[in-house]
């Protein structure tokens, strides 16, 4: 029978009888202390001064809330149950683009719920402003704004999406040209990691709920699974759309510039649990397996890409780490690692991406027998 921990209670379990070894767990976790990311505790400054997003005066302003970052921290689940933790992961701390991850999960409540019909649908449909009106965007649909290749063009927030033009996200990559001129492609032909886009998203999604994001959360995903009531997220200041006379905030995909989702370790894992256990919780189908199947099925112009989750095909991310692994990735760095045919998660935060994959390594090495789940299955 599949473990699912309740909430104020998370069992854990000897490393034996998870399946892995302990001496080799106690060097995953000595080595995720020691490579802490060289990002600065005081996030605020850090972020004012461009180091994270690389971006000049004014593009750079803070329009959200910060937090001073914590220590390296994480854990390891295995069959549902805790078998390595370090650092202190009842810590709140900011989570930068971890997030975009939970508006996936979102907009798939959404799709069962019936509030969005076809993911192939155009975003104009559905909207409430004049966003997709103009001809770059009408052709615009919900899965070109969650595989990111919507080629959405606008403002939004007072960020234009030129700010994320020509941006990179890999290890060591070349942001020379980020935020400089590029002719826009056809919605769908072209992939490109752009948070201006993905908090589009985020106010599409808010429309179509007419509910701030973070309620819906809240009652639909982070209630039923036991999540503690320390999670939120925070919208920017001036992120604000009026619905049926009320003005409701509209949250980002990340932490750009500030505000995202204020979350510990603990709870991150219990959603990567739910990933891992195909949507269901404790006899209760949260999100539709469907749903979560699509979230980590390959962009057809992105192999390494599903619905704003990182995927591993041909093990093309992280060599480390096997084709069945997914991620939910975040600048600073922090991921959850879901691995379904592994019945394991883990959950790393402030870590040196460089060290990323070693680090996945070294957890596979902890393995007596990989090809076999600690549940049995």
């Amino acid at each position: 029978m599949l473990y699912f921990p309740a909430r104020d209670e998370w069992q854990r379990v000897e490393a034996a009888d998870a399946g892995m070894r302990s001496d080799k767990l106690a060097e995953v976790t000595a080595f995720a202390k020691e490579v802490e990311t060289p990002w600065p505790r005081n996030l605020s400054k850090g972020l004012a001064a461009g180091e994270a997003t690389h971006e000049p005066p004014p593009w750079n302003k803070v329009l959200g809330p910060t937090k001073d970052r914590g220590g390296p921290n994480g854990l390891i689940v295995r069959g549902g149950r805790i078998v390595s933790e370090w650092g202190d992961t009842q810590r709140v701390d900011m989570t930068f683009s971890v997030a975009k991850s939970y508006l996936s999960i979102l907009t798939g409540i959404a799709v069962a719920r019936g509030l969005i019909r076809d993911v192939d649908d155009a975003m104009r449909d559905y909207a409430l402003d004049d966003g997709f009106d103009s001809e770059q965007n009408r052709s615009i649909t919900w899965r070109h704004l969650l595989h990111q290749t919507s080629e959405w063009q606008g403002t939004l927030w007072d960020k234009p999406d030129l700010v994320d033009r020509h941006r990179q996200v890999a290890e060591g990559a070349d942001n020379s040209r980020k935020g400089t001129h590029r002719d826009l492609q056809t919605p769908g032909t072209y992939w490109e990691y752009n948070d201006v886009r993905v908090n589009r998203l985020a106010l599409s999604l808010t429309q179509v709920f007419r509910r701030p994001l973070p309620a819906v959360l809240r009652e639909a995903v982070m209630d039923p699974i036991g999540a503690s009531d320390t999670w939120d997220w925070r919208a920017y200041s001036n992120a604000n759309f009026e619905i049926d006379g009320e003005v409701l905030p509209s949250v980002p995909g990340g932490a750009h510039w500030g505000g995202g989702i204020f979350i510990s370790s603990l709870d991150h894992a219990r959603v990567g649990l739910l990933m891992a256990r195909e949507g269901e919780w404790n006899g209760q189908q949260v999100l539709p397996t469907a749903w979560v199947e699509a979230s980590h099925t390959p962009c057809p112009i992105n192999a390494e890409y599903g619905y704003l989750w990182w995927l591993n095909t041909g093990g093309a991310h992280y060599d480390c780490a096997p084709d069945t692994s997914y991620f939910a990735m975040g600048a600073g760095q922090s991921i959850i690692w879901v691995d379904p045919a592994l019945d394991l998660v883990m959950v790393a935060r402030w870590i040196d991406s460089a060290h990323t994959n070693a680090l996945i390594g070294r957890v596979m090495d902890s393995f007596e027998s990989p090809a076999r789940s600690a549940s049995g299955r």
